[in-house]
């Protein structure tokens, strides 16, 4: 059996490359092998012994459990596999060493990555990976159904199973942003008839459903009529009666809890508690304590990351990375691994396909030593060795990207310094305004109050407090909208922009200084998208993201080292917040409270609605 895994060469079609290189056969396809090979009349491919087999179902180790592989698919899993072995057959000595069923992420956003699916799928691969539930709803903010069907496509050839959740919310809440493109019930229904959509992606607009929208009640119907998963978001504390709402409204599972509490009341209500670990959300240690204190059922608990930079992919892991904090958090090694693997198929309906290492599942694995700390030795998916010592053996493939997908900012015009001046009411000397308040290692922002004096007509924070302005980037209006915003601790004459800017992926500039704002925003219209960081008129660091102005299709790698050029350079303008560029990115989410920027204005979003900068005048 080869370890290569044939590319999908730019230029090529999705149609082309699949006729050329089959993909792994359904389990009715392999069914007459698998039962002949574990029944020692057919050959395995390969077979893994010397080792123990952690079975997820048990929640046990197996000592001395051999693995029997053919056609991508586990055939035999018990205690002596020696009839499966042939003339042919790769047999693989383990030494003692545990095999762990590969690591499913339940719920994530592959643009966090700054990648495509193919360079995202190549960063995680070695970390053991081999399932993604993958929401692009980033790229439907600016691309529409087309954008998701480029990241449905690229994700369908993958060597690993990348399974995509319709984006159900763009906008993610209407009234209060504009998007590039909409999404409606028609597109969902579409998209629910596409081979690898596994359900509708989270549910943002969670007023809307609290409230009976039409149009998130029928996304949610067209999901729940195609047997589908529908996932969920609700960005609130408010356990009451409007939380009870969201739930009879179908989410089946939800990832914003952030204490031990929220994650009862979701188990409580049916819902999979999925607890992450991200690049800048620390949420899985303030909520575990249900299953390790309160012994809740860990059946219903799921893990996974939501938001990864590539800086995290390449430098600290992915899926191991969640599963290790989980122990470290003191959850047991055998129910963290259940939480990210056989909780997660379950919960998807796919316990029969993946999750777990016994006959039938798809053949995706870990070999490691340790399971506490969980080296990753060897992973296998699909049957084959993708990845060995920390380094991947396979190709993974690309698509070619269009080159409408690459030219996505449109601002309409070069800005200048006066677009981010705020003016203050004639004749007043300070205010005092509204301040976006960040919070370091949490999705949720502050809405603080600060006095702001006022020269020459208009308003100049000082200190902890700097400017923010969203730029509208997709029809080239020109429209630029300016708040404040406190937690970086920028000084000197410094600017950031950035076109990822969750959802509706406008550019968000923050900066002390209005002429390196205009420089920032101009330097990304100039190159399509990406992130950019400024000071005294020189730029210090440049993350280009072609992509919709959300990825790069280059090595993880090297989209790392320029991410962590950028985190070294927003050091040098002195912030010390933990993943700012994660924080930076989310202010215009004006789906989580409290208080957010869109190219409509400031939005309350404990309210959900527009509200005043200036509060009052002095």
């Amino acid at each position: 059996m080869t370890s290569d895994f044939a590319t999908c060469t730019r230029g090529q079609s999705l149609d082309n490359w699949n006729m050329e290189h089959q993909p792994l056969k359904s389990w009715a396809d392999s069914a007459a092998t698998l039962v002949a090979v574990a029944a020692g009349r057919a050959p395995a491919d390969t077979v893994l012994r010397g080792g123990k087999v952690v079975n997820v179902h048990t929640r046990e180790v197996l000592e001395g459990w051999q693995v029997a592989i053919a056609e991508g698919r586990f055939a035999y899993v018990g205690p002596d596999a020696s009839h499966c072995i042939g003339p042919e057959t790769e047999v693989i000595e383990l030494g003692g060493r545990y095999l762990i069923p590969g690591l499913c992420d339940g719920h994530m956003h592959i643009e966090s990555g700054m990648l495509t699916p193919a360079e995202f799928a190549s960063a995680v691969i070695p970390h053991g990976t081999t399932t993604m539930f993958t929401d692009p709803h980033e790229i439907a903010n600016v691309l529409g159904l087309r954008g998701v069907k480029l990241m449905h496509d690229e994700a369908l050839i993958q060597p690993i199973s990348i399974y995509t959740q319709m984006p159900s919310c763009a906008p993610s809440a209407p009234g209060l942003e504009t998007t590039g493109y909409e999404i409606g019930p028609d597109d969902v229904a579409e998209a629910m008839t596409w081979p690898g959509i596994i359900g509708l992606g989270e549910m943002m607009n969670f007023p809307g459903v609290v409230h009976g929208s039409q149009q998130m009640l029928a996304e949610i119907a067209a999901t729940q009529n195609a047997g589908k998963t529908v996932g969920g978001h609700y960005a609130s504390p408010d356990l009451g009666p409007d939380f009870h709402a969201y739930a009879a409204g179908g989410p089946a599972d939800d990832h914003e809890g952030t204490c031990e509490a929220d994650a009862i009341a979701r188990v409580r209500q049916g819902m999979r508690s999925m607890m992450r670990l991200g690049s800048a959300w620390y949420d899985v240690e303030t909520q575990i304590t249900a299953v390790t204190e309160k012994g809740l059922d860990s059946r219903n608990f799921i893990l996974c990351t939501d938001d990864c930079h590539s800086g995290t992919l390449v430098n600290d892991g992915h899926m191991n990375r969640v599963v290790r904090h989980a122990i470290e958090c003191g959850c047991d090694p055998l129910v963290a691994l259940q939480m990210a693997t056989i909780n997660t198929a379950t919960h998807f309906g796919l316990e029969r396909e993946l999750g777990s290492i016994a006959p039938g599942r798809r053949a995706d694995l870990i070999v490691t030593s340790d399971l506490r700390e969980l080296p990753i030795e060897r992973v296998i998916a699909h049957g084959r060795t993708v990845a060995e010592g920390g380094e991947i053996t396979v190709t993974c493939p690309h698509l070619d990207w269009p080159e409408d997908a690459r030219q996505t900012v449109h601002l309409g015009r070069e800005l200048s310094a006066t677009d981010f001046e705020i003016k203050a009411p004639d004749g007043v000397e300070a205010v005092t305004a509204k301040v976006i308040g960040v919070v370091e290692n949490q999705a949720p922002t502050e809405t603080l109050k600060r006095k702001v004096a006022v020269k020459q007509g208009l308003l100049e924070p000082e200190g902890p407090v700097c400017q923010i302005a969203l730029v509208e980037r997709h029809r080239g209006t020109g429209d630029v909208v300016n708040a404040l915003v406190e937690g970086f601790g920028y000084e000197g004459n410094m600017a950031m922009a950035s076109t990822v800017a969750h959802d509706s992926h406008h550019m968000i500039v923050v900066g002390t200084d209005r002429v390196q704002m205009a420089l920032a925003a101009n330097r990304l219209a100039e190159i399509g998208g990406g992130v950019t960081v400024w000071k005294d008129g020189e730029e210090l660091a440049l993350v280009e993201l072609p992509i919709a102005g959300l990825m790069s299709d280059r090595p993880a790698k090297e989209v790392a080292a320029k991410a962590d050029g950028m985190v070294a350079a927003m050091q040098a303008c002195g912030c010390t917040l933990n993943n700012a560029y994660m924080q930076h990115s989310l202010l215009a989410l004006v789906v989580i409270p409290s208080l957010r920027i869109s190219d409509l204005g400031l939005v309350d979003v404990t309210k959900f609605e527009l509200t005043e900068l200036i509060e009052e005048t002095q």
